[in-house]
């Protein structure tokens, strides 16, 4: 599981340096990343493609270098809608949530799509699940 140690290990390590706000933010991304209705990974990566940012997201599941993502494009890829609930649920204003993720959220996907592909269930889903139960 050496892909999901250095995930675990790059959040829990920004969680304790942000408190524990920082941790709720990170369990509901975990959140969204496993979302079977939402389509998980693969439902973030169309989410993305459809609001015009898909060379971006495409950059951190490819092995090369991650294009950088403004907080407001990380409020276009997400929707307004989970923003606001990610924030409700790390106690964080959505500035705030908008401004993690988009220093955060390209290094997890990344870190989650070493091959350059988006991994379809099974492995993906198990890694993804124990890393929500690290930031329990």
């Amino acid at each position: 599981m050496g892909i999901f140690d250095d995930v675990v290990g790059k959040v829990l390590g920004k969680s304790s340096e942000s408190g524990g706000e920082s941790s709720g933010l990170l369990k509901g991304v975990m959140d969204i990343l496993t979302d079977k209705e939402g389509g998980g990974l693969s439902g973030l990566v169309q989410s993305f493609q459809q609001k015009g940012l898909g060379d971006t997201i495409s950059s951190w599941i490819g092995t090369g270098q991650n294009t950088p993502i403004s907080p407001e494009q990380i409020e276009e890829g997400l929707g307004s809608e989970r923003i606001q609930n990610l924030a409700a649920k790390a106690g964080m204003s959505t500035e705030e949530v908008t401004a993690m993720l988009s220093e955060q959220l390209p290094d997890i996907v990344d870190k989650i799509t070493p091959d350059g592909v988006v991994p379809e269930g099974g492995f993906l889903d198990k890694g993804l699940e124990f890393l929500k139960s690290k930031l329990s």
